[in-house]
């Protein structure tokens, strides 16, 4: 289904909801996220998340923990994330906390080194810092779009090989090197490596998606001068600025994204103050490219 077709859709609830950027992104107003939410506004909420690939809620400060978790379920099966622990106290709520050098300062998708990675995520802000640390999101659909012909049907054809063991020292190169060796422990506690095409079909809309971001490690039957230059040419178009939307976070923000749809960008650019955020994923869909074949995990271990 088109965005087009999408907007179209009926709906019981009619949700005020307000564009932030031209191609993504849209803040809803007036909204109080609770377990508590009836049907309608869930299926309003699920459509503008397909529409606009990510949306805003200011002053959601009510949420804490458990609460963000018993909203999840109303969009989807949380899980957690394969390698990292959970939060004390809670069952998926994964944490990103600045000060520990969790800083994602890097365009990716989350979790695509596993074969049906998270749908959507759920991001709350816990503490904000006063200047800096946004965070921003790009439309892979919108991207794949407006690919020249040529490249399109390039794209639709190619696989990639997805891991989480990739160079770490290249995309946090300022964090301290113990920290950095700890977290990168952590994150590889498992390794995984996965083959995605790199234009999956969207499950709902029927978009078709550039399937990207840093876990990347290669093109499939390419040399790896000849991969990372299809890489950049590919991801260059994904993160052109035209095609994102910024968000200036403050403390009980909460943004939702359609992972299947979207890449995003945490900035490293607020120095020594606290950032903290918590993170609920949604269970997804095997992948699948344009010819039908299902993404596939080839190394877990």
């Amino acid at each position: 289904m088109s965005n087009a077709a999408l907007a179209d859709v009926p709906h019981t609830v009619e949700l005020d909801i307000q564009p932030v950027a031209g191609r993504i992104g849209a803040e809803i107003r007036h909204l109080k996220l609770s377990a508590d939410l009836d049907p309608a506004t869930v299926d309003a909420l699920q459509a503008a998340l397909v529409q606009y690939k990510v949306i805003f809620l200011r002053g959601q400060t009510h949420l804490d923990d458990q609460a963000q978790e018993a909203f999840a379920k109303l969009l989807g099966e949380p899980v957690a994330h394969p390698t990292v622990p959970v939060v004390d106290g809670t069952r998926y709520l994964m944490q990103l906390d600045g000060a520990e050098g969790q800083r994602a300062n890097s365009w990716h998708t989350d979790v695509t080194f596993v074969d049906a990675y998270p749908k959507a995520s759920i991001l709350r802000s816990v503490i904000a810092p006063a200047f800096g640390g946004d965070t921003v999101w790009a439309n892979t659909a919108r991207a794949y779009e407006e690919l020249p012909q040529p490249l399109r049907e390039l794209a639709d054809k190619l696989w990639a090989v997805h891991s989480n063991e990739y160079d770490y020292a290249a995309i946090k190169p300022d964090v301290d090197p113990q920290r950095l060796e700890r977290y990168r422990q952590v994150f590889t506690s498992t390794v995984y490596e996965t083959e995605h095409p790199v234009v999956r079909v969207h499950p709902i809309s029927g978009e078709r998606v550039l399937q990207l971001g840093h876990f990347v490690k290669r093109i499939k039957g390419y040399s790896q001068a000849d991969s990372h230059h299809l890489f950049n040419l590919l991801q260059g178009h994904v993160t052109r600025l035209e095609n994102t939307v910024r968000w200036r976070w403050q403390a009980g923000d909460v943004a939702i994204w359609d992972n299947r749809a979207t890449q995003h960008y945490a900035v490293d650019d607020y120095g020594t103050q606290p950032r903290v955020v918590r993170r609920v994923t949604l269970a997804g869909e095997v992948p699948q490219g344009v010819d039908g074949q299902l993404s596939r995990t080839t190394r877990k271990g």
